[in-house]
């Protein structure tokens, strides 16, 4: 799947830059990115709440990460960021398993496991953390620790290895703890044992054929028994998951497999005979991949005719349209989708992306709206800035584009572009106005920047 092809699935991360790893290393790196999906996102971030909250967690303090890769992997770095790989969520077989692995990895965060950071990150934007957390991981899932490349984190190398790589105290303290999390809030730990059954059957495999989660993740057999024996003992054993979370879970693995795997993959794995839900939505999505307009408009709209207060099919109609060149078609789809959940920043940008493409100067005016609104949730998100900048330039106003633009390069970490239109937004902006002072605090911000990085 090519990320940047689809207005969704967006902001691939290049970690070259920022890591000195051997040839094979920066090679395996390199073919990791992020997937940003309204629906996907939503579904593990209310998986996961419960459990933040019973750890005595502020589920808003925490971000989570889908990271596009197909090795089944997930782990907890620079404090309270959760990252889970796409492999492991097409490989949970429902939804008990996805969330036993989200308690273990809450037990990691509850616990302060691997919660350290570097200032120089700290000061820069999340885009860097998560670069070099990433092409850390690459490196340790590779079984490449002793590859002699190292992150220089604040001044100090700290080896990959040590970097992501969880102690055998700090797994059972986490199975533990996690155990714990199930038990509060009503539900099976059948999910968490099954998981750990998988995996026991690869600990002999050498590190780089077993999964990457062992590589980070010491698996003994004290811990799967630990973990068996709360299992035959818990109240909660028999606990199904809610008919809820299956029908979430299901068409959350259908849609990352219809937009991850090539359309016959999909079509093999979601037949015609399948009459399901998520099976019509893989379907509608490997029609759009293919790229067969006609019948993915015809699947998307059918969904949409059967459940018409569901925000995501109509932002995928909006999707299948907009990619194809038909704005003002796709425009009503994006605005049903925002209409049934407003509070999504991903789909209000995607709607003023597409106000944008209408090249109207009252849409510009509604575009500003729209992506003004979407970027308090969605500050992290460059191209958001971009989308805003653009929306600025066009009615005329130069200086907050430029700020925008500002905004847009210190989350790419391009200090030098970064300074540069900071100056130019405070030559523009009123002077003492919160925005110019924004300008000049980016301003400093990207100078401190590009010297350590000229200097290091």
């Amino acid at each position: 799947m090519d990320i940047r092809r689809t207005g969704r699935w967006i902001l691939s991360v290049a970690v070259a830059a920022l890591l000195a790893f051997s040839s094979s290393s920066t090679a395996f790196a390199q073919g990791r990115g992020l997937i940003r999906d309204a629906e996907i996102e939503a579904t593990i971030r209310d998986f996961a709440t419960p459990l933040f909250q019973a750890a005595g967690l502020d589920p808003n303090a925490i971000d989570i990460y889908i990271v596009k890769d197909d090795s089944l992997n997930a782990f907890v770095a620079g404090g309270q960021n959760l990252f889970i790989h796409t492999g492991l969520l097409i490989r949970t077989r429902d939804p008990l398993e996805l969330i036993g692995v989200i308690a273990h990895e809450t037990g990691h965060i509850s616990g302060g496991h691997l919660a350290r950071t570097s200032d120089a990150i700290n000061s820069a934007s999340k885009l860097a953390l998560v670069s070099t957390i990433l092409g850390v991981a690459a490196a340790v899932a590779a079984g490449n620790a002793g590859a002699g490349a190292a992150i220089a984190l604040g001044g100090s190398n700290v080896a990959q290895r040590s970097f992501l790589e969880y102690s055998r105290t700090q797994e059972s303290s986490a199975d533990q703890a996690a155990l714990t999390f199930l038990d509060q809030t009503g539900q099976s730990p059948e999910g968490l044992a099954e998981f750990m059954r998988t995996l026991s059957g690869q600990e002999l495999l050498s590190a780089n054929r077993r999964d990457p989660y062992l590589n980070t993740h010491p698996l003994s057999q004290d811990r799967v028994s630990a973990i068996e024996a709360n299992l035959a003992q818990s109240r909660y054993r028999d606990t199904p998951a809610t008919g809820d979370q299956i029908n979430r879970h299901a068409r959350m693995v259908a849609k990352l497999y219809a937009f991850l795997k090539s359309p016959p993959q999909t079509f093999r794995k979601y037949p015609a005979t399948d009459t399901s839900v998520p099976a019509r939505y893989a379907r509608a999505i490997a029609y759009y991949q293919i790229p067969d307009l006609p019948k993915a408009l015809e699947e998307v709209r059918k969904l949409v005719r059967e459940f018409p207060d569901d925000p995501y099919f109509h932002e995928l109609e909006g999707q299948v349209l907009f990619e194809n060149g038909r704005p003002a078609e796709a425009l009503p789809a994006y605005e049903a989708a925002n209409r049934l959940d407003p509070k999504s920043g991903q789909i209000e940008v995607l709607l003023a992306r597409c106000l944008l493409a209408l090249n109207d100067p009252a849409a510009d005016q509604r575009a500003i709206t729209h992506m003004e609104s979407a970027i308090k949730t969605e500050d992290d998100w460059s191209s958001a800035w971009r989308e805003l900048a653009i929306a600025y330039g066009r009615t005329g106003r130069i200086g907050d584009s430029a700020l925008a633009l500002a905004e847009q390069f210190a989350r790419e970490s391009n200090w030098r572009e970064a300074e540069g239109q900071a100056k130019r937004a405070q030559a523009q902006l009123p002077k003492g106005s919160a925005a110019a002072l924004r300008a000049l605090d980016l301003e400093e911000l990207a100078r401190r920047e590009y010297e350590k990085k000229k200097n290091g």
